[in-house]
């Protein structure tokens, strides 16, 4: 069975930082590429950022380009992403996901997906 745990949202404010991680168990986590997707109040599933299988290419959403940087750690089976000079609006519920194959900036591509962590930044 397939389990994405993730970790490491709260509250914080804006300007701060946050690292969340995502644990992979169930799969051959060196050939997925992995994500982070976030839902704000209101709003759709949004694309953050992706890492490729070996780590050697990632993508980011151009909001968040600059200020997070998504690594991974296949040794682990675990996936992180940075968050720095956080704002009001990062605040979401953030999404590990993994893909087997597809593109990488869309959600219905992903085979499976964690249930989430709460990450709040206030002003």
């Amino acid at each position: 069975q397939v389990q994405l745990v993730e970790s490491g949202g709260g509250l914080v404010q804006a300007g701060g930082s946050l690292r969340l991680s995502c644990a992979a168990s169930g799969l051959t986590f060196s050939t997925y590429a992995m994500a982070w997707f976030r839902r704000a109040p209101g709003k759709e599933r949004a694309f953050v950022a992706a890492i490729s299988w070996s780590g050697d290419n990632t993508y980011y959403a151009d909001s968040v380009k600059g200020r997070f940087t998504i690594s991974r750690d296949n040794a682990k089976n675990t996936q992180y992403l940075q968050m720095n000079s956080l704002k009001p609006d990062d605040t979401a519920v953030y999404y590990c996901a993994a893909l087997l194959a597809g593109k990488p900036r869309n959600p219905d591509e992903y085979d499976y997906w964690g249930q989430g962590t709460q990450v709040t930044v206030s002003s």
